[in-house]
């Protein structure tokens, strides 16, 4: 397998001041914490730091150590800052890129090189796996004479949705016993344990200095962007050329931290990389793709603080696995974890975890529905959804077609027929089957509950209350599927009285939907306002599911309607352009923001259903339906370096937007790479349970 590797130049004017400033990298620990930051070093979200830990309700994830000053003192006295290492003080610019002269990702893990005055000196960051521990390690490369390197580290226990002058703590403790050392900052509140290993690096204190901070970003986005950071004082020595050392910072008790020497850390966790990517499917290998399989992984993971769960999921012998929609702010969602779950898990030759995602969820329905989602530092989730249960059906049969696992079908199909009787009945929030029809509606006052679901205050952006066109796609691929499954376990008389369902649903369906005038099928009917006409990518899912609910003659004006007016090189346009709330670009405060967020705005996952409805009207092109992919790959080099974006703007040049990291945009660009490799359905290699 060749090596996996990202290189930023600054010789190639790749890391401009400015483009090291906006582009950012991201490292995971498989319990939702993670460390990230600016290329530059410069610290501009609330969300940045070198180690934000995953701990148990209700703190959540917790900022812990937020950067980490590192400075070269030269034998002439001269100070050689590494990259931008001060927070940035108000007023004051997001800093500059220091000796920075290449950044890299190795198997998706930070490097940066600096070289100043014939001093060459790279760091390297990594965090063990499902551990909230921090390696930060410096290699001296060259030095023609002893050199001083000086590491102060800057922190505020904060919850990474707090505000930035809202820290758990404004009192922080130092205690030492020989070279560890401990900050605590109250009873009830997590110990961060500092210690440095491969060198004699003695902590320096002054007086537990705070330095004022501004978060340019949080600015930006309209959100409280002034606070503070402390720090104890400064780690101090000198380090020849050939020496090894690297910082630590843990949330993790000290046995932990010591279990294995920091060289034996990175070489486990490389060697884990590896072995994802030799695993995933053959087309994903390879280059971009082998990369995107690294990026998936930062997104399943195991929720360590819902003790409950942990515990139910043991005694049952099973495990938890659930998926984080995206980074930085993103928790698990429902609905993005059955999107993505093809992609993240199945197309990377993870089918045993795929399962435990399955299982997970399948404890979770409550009155038909699965979670939207689980807020940061809570146990139970919140049920607002239409569609995230409907997305339950298509991965569970995405998944028992990759493993053949009947066990996990058999265990969770009497759940998915309450889910649908539920429906019939009608749950909360308004969703249920219309008896005049048999199409499913939705909605009520104050809730988004589609995956258009842009809310400020009391403002629903784009309600779509009525029967909106995918919940019926998904609802008709539901009753479809659940009456396959019923008839291979119990027989033909058990599922008939859902393919009689969903034939009423498929009749109905394509009466109500076709908008004659305007050639594609309206977004919503019987809504607020009656039928709503926009041109919206939604409409794919009536061609791109496994089971279409629209009529074969009509597939081909869909698809080529959301080319010729959705279809951008990064994703689909929430909304055509033209139309009277088309926002071509998304940016602003939070209300400015979500007001464009599906008007216009692009999303990145939506590519994957373009690319199943395409090559349901043309399965020889799998070249064709590559090529609405190639648009990804420069990309890479944007944003989140080595992952994909959430969302775009609607026009030219398409900047990326929202997070930098997002689990169903990463899927969907794997899912459909290995799908259209060799001319075939993507059929997942060797997957068998």
């Amino acid at each position: 397998m060749a090596e996996i590797v990202r290189t930023l130049n600054r010789d190639d004017r790749d890391l401009t001041s400015d483009a090291a400033v906006t582009r950012e990298w991201l490292v995971t620990n498989g319990l939702g914490g993670f460390a990230s930051g600016t290329v530059s070093g410069a610290v501009t979200r609330r969300y940045h730091g070198l180690l934000a830990a995953a701990l148990p309700a209700p703190f959540g994830r917790v900022v812990m150590l937020s950067q980490l000053g590192d400075r070269l003192i030269l034998p002439d006295g001269t100070v050689h800052p590494l990259g931008c290492d001060e927070p940035a003080p108000f007023g004051g610019e997001r800093g500059g890129i220091g000796n920075l002269v290449q950044f890299r990702l190795e198997a998706g893990l930070p490097v940066w090189r600096y070289e100043t005055d014939g001093v060459v000196v790279e760091k390297q960051i990594v965090l063990p796996h499902r551990q909230n521990i921090v390696h930060v390690t410096y290699r001296v490369l060259r030095a023609p004479a002893p050199v001083t390197l000086q590491l102060r580290p800057f922190l505020a226990f904060r919850q990474i949705e707090a505000a930035v002058d809202r820290p758990l703590s404004r009192t922080y403790r130092l205690g030492a016993e020989g070279c560890r050392y401990e900050v605590s900052a109250g009873p009830d509140l997590p110990v961060l344990r500092l210690s440095i290993r491969g060198a004699d690096l003695p902590l320096t204190l002054d007086g537990g200095d705070r330095r004022d901070a501004v978060y340019p970003v949080e600015a930006e986005r309209g959100y409280d962007s002034r606070g503070a950071l402390w720090t104890p004082g400064f780690f101090s020595g000198q380090v020849h050329q050939g020496q090894v050392l690297t910082f630590i910072a843990s949330a993790e008790e000290w046995r932990r931290v010591d279990a294995l020497p920091p060289a034996d850390v990175l070489r486990f966790e490389v060697e884990r990389r590896r072995r994802l990517v030799r695993q995933a499917h053959p087309a994903l290998r390879n280059g971009a793709m082998a990369e995107l399989v690294l990026a998936a992984d930062s997104f399943v993971f195991v929720p360590t603080g819902r003790v409950a769960d942990m515990m139910r999921a043991r005694a049952e012998g099973d495990e938890v696995r659930t998926v984080i929609a995206g980074y930085h702010w993103f928790t698990d969602w429902g609905r993005d974890t059955m999107i993505s779950l093809e992609g993240l898990t199945l197309a990377t030759g993870r089918p045993v975890e795929a399962g435990w995602i399955l299982r997970t969820f399948a404890h979770y329905i409550r009155d038909g529905l699965i979670p939207n989602m689980f807020p940061d530092g809570r146990d139970d989730g919140l049920y607002h959804t239409a569609d995230a249960t409907l997305w339950f059906f298509h991965a569970l049969h995405r998944y028992v077609r990759a493993t053949g696992d009947r066990a996990t079908l058999q265990i969770i199909l009497p759940k998915l027929v309450e889910v649908i009787e539920a429906h019939r009945r009608g749950t909360r929030f308004g969703i249920g089957v219309d008896p005049g029809d048999g199409l499913l509606r939705q909605g009520e006052a104050g809730y988004q509950l589609t995956w258009m679901d842009a809310k400020v205050d009391d403002w629903v952006v784009t309600p779509r209350r009525g029967k909106a066109v995918e919940i019926n796609a998904l609802w008709y691929n539901a009753l479809r599927l659940t009456a396959d499954w019923l008839e291979e376990e119990e027989g033909p008389g058990a599922a008939a009285p859902y393919r009689e369902l969903a034939e009423r649903a498929r009749s109905a369906f394509n009466r109500r939907f076709w908008n004659e005038e305007a050639g594609h099928l309206y977004d919503v009917v019987d809504g607020e306002d009656g039928d709503d006409p926009a041109c919206r990518p939604n409409q794919i899912f009536a061609v791109s599911l496994d089971h279409p609910v629209l009529d074969r003659h009509r597939w081909e004006p869909v698809v080529d309607t959301v080319r010729e007016r959705l279809l951008t090189p990064v994703g689909l346009r929430s909304l055509a352009a033209g139309h009277p709330d088309y926002k071509p670009r998304y940016y602003g405060d939070l209300r400015a923001r979500d007001a464009a967020y599906h008007q216009g705005t692009v999303w990145g996952w939506l590519i994957g259903p373009f690319v199943d409805a395409w090559l349901k009207l043309h399965p020889d092109d799998t070249a064709g339906a590559r090529r609405f992919l190639e648009g990804f790959l420069p990309h890479l080099d944007e944003a989140g370096v080595g992952t994909i974006s959430e969302v775009f703007d609607a026009d030219p040049p398409f900047t990326p937007r929202g997070c930098i990291a997002q689990a169903w945009s990463v899927a969907e660009v794997l899912r459909c790479w290995a799908k259209t490799q060799d001319g075939g359905e993507g059929k997942q290699a060797g997957i068998r349970l």
